[in-house]
């Protein structure tokens, strides 16, 4: 396959719910329309952001291909098939079908809090598995466990299909690391919305965002600006977002990002347990804030 680069502004998709807890498939495709419209990169469809944990096999295989249908190749589409069983993975990659998918996402094991040796064999398994390009994602806030800049490197080096790492572990030090010594069909793309604006300017080529969804056409022009060098602008447009970038994810991720999405009509304010919306105050904070950078609501 001809791959596309993930580079600029990805927005990790949230997955609308009805208020009988169904998902709102209307919703989805209006929220799919509004990121392609508005200077959104790439889609990653079915990350932690929509909520897949929570999802059954045929919500995730309706939503895979309904936002396949309506991207229609404008812009690539990232799909994560992260599972802390290797084997599953595998099977996944073996069995599906990734039409129209460019590239898939793929998180270090949760839970079971393998080895660095053990994450090796894990993301080896599945490189040998598939053609596809394989995104790593690295976020032990969430896994339990952190991939070393070392192990990165070393799977970077070893397997041609995989291609990026989606880096959310909050150390820039390891970070940098990654980007000072990876090889050049390898690149790194910031997993943090806060980080994103430092991180390109030591080499990243760009993010998976969260407030993304509520605000491409702005944190797309943010990346943009940054990735070509005008970093005054760019840190312009940052300073708008910070107190927003610390309220995303302070009653847990997507609440956040769903409160202020129903602010501003595009979906109803649901989560699946145990998952619950932002607390009252947060959600005035939010909108406050929202006012004042005069997006309505």
């Amino acid at each position: 396959m001809i791959q596309r680069r993930l580079k600029g502004m990805g927005v990790a998709l949230i997955t609308p719910f009805n208020e009988d807890g169904s998902v709102d498939y209307d919703s989805l495709i209006k929220l799919v329309e509004f990121q392609v419209q508005n200077g959104t990169d790439f889609l990653c469809v079915l990350g932690t952001t929509a909520e897949t944990p929570t999802l059954t096999n045929e919500e995730k295989q309706k939503i895979k291909r309904l936002v396949i249908e309506r991207v229609n190749g404008r812009i690539p589409i990232l799909l994560g098939i992260s599972s802390n069983c290797s084997q599953t993975v595998v099977d996944t990659l073996k069995n599906d079908d990734f039409t129209g998918v460019d590239a898939v996402l793929v998180a270090v094991p949760y839970y079971n809090k393998p080895s660095q040796e053990g994450i090796y064999q894990h993301y080896k398994a599945i490189a040998e598995a598939t053609q596809l390009p394989i995104v790593l994602y690295n976020v032990p806030g969430r896994t339990g466990v952190n991939m070393t800049a070392e192990t990165t490197l070393r799977l970077a080096r070893d397997f041609d299909n995989i291609v990026a790492i989606k880096e959310a572990s909050g150390n820039i030090t390891q970070m940098d690391d990654i980007i000072k010594n990876k090889p050049a069909n390898f690149d790194v793309i910031s997993g943090d919305d806060g980080i994103t604006f430092p991180l390109i300017t030591l080499g990243a080529v760009g993010v998976i965002s969260v407030i993304g969804n509520a605000f491409p056409r702005e944190f797309s022009r943010m990346t943009r600006l940054a990735l070509a060098g005008d970093y005054n602008s760019a840190l312009s447009i940052h300073h708008q977002f910070t107190e927003l970038f610390k309220l995303l994810f302070v009653d847990g991720n997507p609440a956040g990002v769903k409160a202020m999405l129903s602010m501003m009509g595009m979906i109803k304010n649901r989560l699946r347990l145990p998952l619950v919306p932002t607390r009252i105050t947060t959600f005035e904070e939010m909108k406050r804030i929202l006012n004042e950078l005069k997006i309505k609501c």
